[in-house]
């Protein structure tokens, strides 16, 4: 297939619009709804009963309306919501009761801090500067257990960062007929100007989880954009101050750890006592101070470790909580990597090529050390979101021996500061502007990192129509020879439709090839110019077999920016949605026309002219509500050359024996045949190879809540990928410089691969007070790579078994200390 390469903006734009004018806009909407704030000086004792006199007068947010599964629809009075807000000069009372026809029909189950779970919930949106882009969560469950997320704008809507964690108090009580509730948000845990009259945001929500309902006290529009935008009004609060936010989480945590090297002059058994201190100081109203001293990230989820064949670099999740809670700000732009802070050393691979004749690795750390790390936040008054990011990691050696026991260090890692400097101004029509500045300075003779990017989001006045994109630069100073600079540039711009039964975005994404931000960021490829179309539309009303359904077609076009060549071009085609029994099930296809791949060759300037594709697939999710679920997906994909073939598996199971305790197991199977990749580079001529390769990951949890408070978790994994080039005489090939293969039959190297990686991460977490826990971690890894292919899957996880692991049992204790707490409890004696 012979693809134009006149394929404009413009073109596709006339295809949306013509679209567009088939479609019905959105719905005119009502007034939103008013709740007038009344202050209280009574006491209120928060048990979940709401049968304090205060209470009896307190303004009631009534009259609920359906989201889902049918919009607007009123909610059934049987199952009606009661909800009554009081406030003090210390913060927010809600309480009230969710009404049922049994006890029976209220699900229930112990998850822990923040995890949904198979529960109905009451939960609370306050968007306290009525800025409609902004807002702060806070949910309960009918055990009285929390979740909360701080809200931020994002392209499609509003983005909900539930790792953002504030200290309050709930309770809950579950009755015959349904559960009532309270909650205290004290103002230490939201933020607020310092007007003297307020008008916030408000809007609640509730889910029943057995139906899949979910009913709001504002109404929504599930074909409106965004949900801070459809909220009601909570008027009239008078007379509050932020409070003095001054809060400590000391820390102190000791760790045993074995393996069994068995080598003279190593320990098989090291220990460690550890201690450090978080502080969070409220600088203004609206701005907020995270600093952490002496960090220790050690009972941190392993990574899920792959065998990876491809031309960039393995991204993992982030699980240190300083670098997940409240980054909003920070990521936005898709400029920050946090794992690059404490990630692997700069010349850590370097090492290998100083070692002298006769030396050895004694150690060589596979992260930097981090001294402290810093985080200001927050957004003022007019509407001006400050965020400021800073991080110190220590030197890094590495030590090496030669034949003689005389050792040495070798640098790997200079002193190094990330910085990060963001400026995001909210503007009406849930509108913004962004500014996001990157550095990364090291000491010494190594290179520093500046990228830049201005972002710009807007909508119109219906929060129908949208456009906006980025403008970015990449500085490496002192990177190229005479210790010049290497400057890069990228831009990016988009329009769309986000409001609506039809929707459709059209971008343009420029890159050049001097543009890098790997040094705080994740980033795979440049000198690259896509275009991308999105065209989508949804039935939200439900009928006789479901109770949504969304369909969407996307198409993309990618260029080689200089020279000007052909890169690839892909289209898909994608339907999901609900069904009348609960279950979501989801169906996907696509085509990829062959094309220049300038990546799997592993060498800058060399391409290799790819294969088509086609690829089908699909996906059922059963009803969450039940005690037992699954989730399946397969996939399949047949790309032209040499028949190759993908199949993929993977199947999720859970079962909940009760409210306390439940399993979950999964497998993925991904079996290749005759696929064709990167091999090896001997003698500057580049080595493909076809391939057989097999892929299967097994993982296992239980999870056991003693109650809202303590809970324990274990996570067992296996990872086994096999890759097999079987008949070395027949299945290499070498690249030309036209980026076609030229097959070879005097090839003797041994580039099979077997990779087998284990881990256990067992948890015991104990709130022992408000904000402050208990931990006890054992975490158990193991990883084993060699060429001696074993094709038995059982053999691969019994090997793997057998072999030495590293065990690692810690304790650690974190004490939450609110100044002002303390402070009132001393008056109080």
């Amino acid at each position: 297939m012979k693809l134009k390469t006149n394929v404009t903006l413009w073109a596709m734009l006339l295809l949306c619009l013509y679209a567009h004018a088939q479609t019905p806009g959105p719905n005119q909407r009502p007034a939103p709804k008013q709740l007038v704030a009344k202050r209280t000086s009574a006491i209120i004792k928060l048990d979940g009963l709401i049968d304090d006199a205060a209470w009896k007068d307190a303004p009631a947010a009534l009259g609920y309306t359906e989201f889902r599964p049918t919009p607007f629809r009123a909610e059934d009075p049987a199952n009606r919501t009661e909800v009554y807000m009081l406030y003090n000069n210390d913060g927010i009372y809600l309480g009230g009761y969710c009404h049922e026809r049994s006890k029976d029909s209220i699900s229930t189950e112990l998850r822990g801090r923040d995890g949904f779970g198979n529960n109905d919930w009451i939960g609370f949106i306050f968007d306290t500067y009525n800025d409609k882009i902004n807002g702060f969560e806070y949910f309960v469950t009918p055990l009285g257990e929390q979740m909360d997320s701080k809200v931020s704008p994002n392209q499609n809507g509003n983005n909900e960062d539930f790792s953002w964690n504030a200290v309050w108090k709930s309770a809950a009580v579950i009755h015959d007929d349904g559960y009532s509730f309270e909650l205290f948000i004290p103002f230490s845990a939201i933020r607020f100007s310092k007007k003297n009259v307020q008008d916030w945001g408000l809007n609640i929500m509730r889910r029943r989880q057995k139906t899949s309902q979910q009913v709001f006290w504002n109404p929504l529009d599930p074909n409106v954009n965004g949900f801070l935008t459809q909220g009601g009004i909570w008027a009239g609060l008078e007379g509050i101050k932020p409070p003095l936010r001054l809060q400590f989480s000391p820390y102190l945590s000791t760790y045993a750890n074995h393996y069994p090297s068995n080598i003279a002059g190593q320990k098989n058994w090291t220990s460690s006592v550890n201690g450090g201190l978080d502080v969070k100081y409220g600088i203004s109203q609206a701005l907020t101070l995270d600093m952490t001293l002496v960090p220790d990230f050690g009972q941190v989820r392993s990574d899920n470790n792959i065998l990876n064949l491809g031309p960039f670099e393995t991204k993992f999740n982030e699980n240190r909580s300083f670098f997940t809670e409240g980054t909003d700000l920070f990521n936005k732009g898709n400029l920050f990597y946090s794992r690059r802070v404490g990630g692997t050393p700069l010349h850590y691979y370097d090492v290998y090529n100083q070692l002298g004749a006769n030396e050895t690795i004694i150690s060589n750390p596979q992260a930097a050390k981090l001294v402290n790390a810093t985080k200001i936040s927050g957004r003022l008054q007019g509407g001006l979101g400050v965020g400021l990011f800073n991080a110190v990691s220590a030197r890094t050696f590495a030590l090496v021996e030669d034949d003689n026991k005389v050792q040495r260090k070798i640098e790997t890692s200079p002193l190094t500061n990330y910085n990060i400097l963001v400026l995001d101004q909210t503007l009406k029509n849930n509108s913004s502007v962004s500014l996001i500045n990157t550095n990364v300075l090291r000491s010494g003779a190594d290179y520093d990192a500046n990228v830049t990017s201005v972002l710009f989001d807007f909508n119109d006045k219906k929060n129908t129509w949208n456009t906006g994109g980025y403008v970015g630069t990449s500085n490496l100073m002192n990177y190229l020879p005479g210790g010049k600079t290497k400057s890069g540039y990228t831009h990016n711009l988009y329009f769309g439709k986000t409001s609506g039964r039809f929707n459709f975005n059209i971008s343009q994404t420029l890159t050049n090839s001097n543009y890098r931000i790997n040094d705080l960021g994740y980033f795979t490829t440049n000198n690259y110019i896509d275009h991308n179309l999105y065209l989508g539309y949804s039935w939200t009303k439900p009928t006789n077999w479901y109770n949504n359904l969304r369909i969407n077609f996307n198409a993309g076009y990618s260029r080689r920016l200089k020279p000007s060549v052909y890169q690839n071009a892909n289209f898909n085609f994608n339907m999901n949605g609900q069904l009348k029994n609960l279950w979501f099930t989801g169906l996907f296809m696509g085509y990829e026309p062959s094309g220049n791949d300038f990546y799997e060759p592993h060498v800058e300037g060399r391409f290799f002219k790819g294969w088509k594709s086609t690829f089908l697939g699909g996906w059922v999710q059963t009803n969450n509500a039940k005690k037992y679920q699954v989730y399946a997906e397969l996939l399949y994909v047949s790309r032209s050359f040499f028949s190759s073939k993908k199949y993929s598996l993977e199947l999720m199971q859970r079962f909940r024996f009760n409210d306390k305790f439940s399993i979950s197991h999964g497998i993925s199977l991904e079996p290749q045949v005759n696929n064709l990749g990167f091999a090896d580079i001997v003698d500057n001529d580049i080595l493909f190879g076809k391939r057989k390769i097999r892929t299967v990951e097994n993982t296992f949890s239980a999870k056991y809540n003693f109650n809202k408070k303590m809970g324990l978790r274990t996570d067992i994994r296996h990872y086994w990928s096999k890759v097999d080039y079987q008949d070395p005489a027949q299945n290499f090939y070498k690249l030309l410089e036209n980026g076609e293969l030229e097959q070879i039959s005097n090839y003797n190297g041994d580039v099979n691969q077997n990779y087998n990686a284990f881990t256990v991460d067992a948890v015991l977490t104990w709130e022992f007070a408000p904000g402050s826990f208990i931990n006890v971690v054992w975490k158990n890894a193991e990883s084993k790579f060699d060429q001696v292919i074993k094709h038995n899957y059982f053999k691969n996880l019994g090997n793997t078994l057998d072999q030495s692991h590293n065990n690692n049992i810690s304790f650690k204790i974190l004490y939450f200390l609110d100044y002002l707490q303390v402070k009132n409890h001393k008056k109080k004696k």
